[in-house]
């Protein structure tokens, strides 16, 4: 007589808890590094997914909007993009990153290695070292799937930049999140690191407690560097309104082009703040190849594309008055 009794096996997410609670760290860290790439991977597909099916026109079906999804959330990390449908037939690279898309894969890498130092509430911590690791490779290996996903649609993620800046941002991100969750500490530097510094010519000036207020001091005087930058760029903004307004009608006429193109500016709104804080400290910033704009001369070259934040750079010739007054901005 054979036995017919079900199966008692335990369920996937009871399996799921019982490690959790034999490996608390690894794969706490794991499972919180995968979910917060996930969740950053899902914001960008709903955006992208909502864009395509409100487009009157879409070029492309539902896989070329996941594929543009999974390109931004590169993008967004630091990755630079490659178009390789051009006019001219010659790839062309989408080398700026909108700082805005920063923030949210930031924000989640930082909750992630918060949670993961913190544990499940209910055991001992996790030591911060296998925190900190199992966090950055459960979103590394989610980066990766991604990464090869987006290489097959346009436009495509430059390999290199992708081995170099996500990683990068990742372990940062991480990193300071355990950092909150064991309190900020500030205690002595790690020996390797603190070899480096001390074979630094400055060594003396930032041994013992005048690094941390070096940090400090320099974190607010760029804060508000950059926030003078913003305030200059939009007091221009305001000042070419009418050519904003125009150029940001005539890019497209539908809602959803409208509403694609002001999500854009409004996510470059931190790089023209850096650009603006360029300006008003003289070097200034480049667009294009060869064409500077700074407050003694400004040459932003004669084909730019209409765009609302274009519009905002001043027009060619030689600095004004007006335009040397910037430089007021530092001070």
């Amino acid at each position: 007589m054979t036995d017919r009794s079900p199966d008692r096996s335990p369920s996937l997410p009871l399996q799921l808890a019982r490690l959790r609670k034999r490996s608390p760290g690894p794969v706490t860290g794991l499972l919180g590094g995968a979910l917060a790439a996930g969740l950053g991977l899902g914001a960008f597909a709903v955006l992208a997914t909502v864009l395509w099916i409100s487009s009157p026109y879409p070029d492309s079906g539902p896989h070329g909007a996941l594929h543009v999804a999974a390109a931004l959330w590169l993008l967004a990390h630091g990755a630079e993009l490659v178009r390789e449908d051009t006019l001219s037939g010659v790839p062309a690279p989408v080398g700026v990153t909108p700082l805005l898309l920063v923030v949210l894969p930031a924000w989640l890498l930082h909750r992630a290695g918060r949670d993961a130092a913190d544990g499940d509430g209910t055991s001992v911590p996790p030591p911060a070292r296998t925190a900190w690791a199992g966090a950055v490779l459960g979103y590394l290996a989610v980066g990766t799937a991604a990464a090869v996903y987006a290489a097959g649609g346009e436009p495509r993620p430059s390999w290199t930049s992708v081995v170099l800046w996500p990683p990068l941002l990742v372990v940062a991100a991480t990193g300071m999140g355990v950092r909150t969750a064991h309190g900020r500490p500030l205690g002595p530097l790690p020996p390797s690191l603190r070899r480096v510094l001390d074979g630094l010519p400055l060594a003396p000036l930032v041994a013992g407690s005048r690094l941390p207020t070096a940090v400090r001091a320099a974190a607010a005087g760029t804060a508000v560097l950059v926030g003078g930058g913003a305030v200059l760029a939009g007091v221009s903004l305001v000042w070419h309104g009418g050519a904003a307004r125009q150029s940001f009608l005539q890019l497209t006429e539908s809602w959803s082009g409208r509403f694609t193109v002001l999500l854009l500016a409004v996510a470059l709104v931190p790089n023209a703040a850096v650009w603006g804080a360029s300006y008003a400290l003289g070097p200034g910033f480049t667009l294009g190849a060869g064409h500077t704009v700074g407050p003694l001369l400004s040459d932003p070259g004669t084909r730019l594309p209409p765009f609302p934040l274009l519009a905002a750079v001043p027009d060619a010739g030689p600095g004004t008055p007006l335009h040397w007054a910037a430089g007021a901005v530092p001070l």
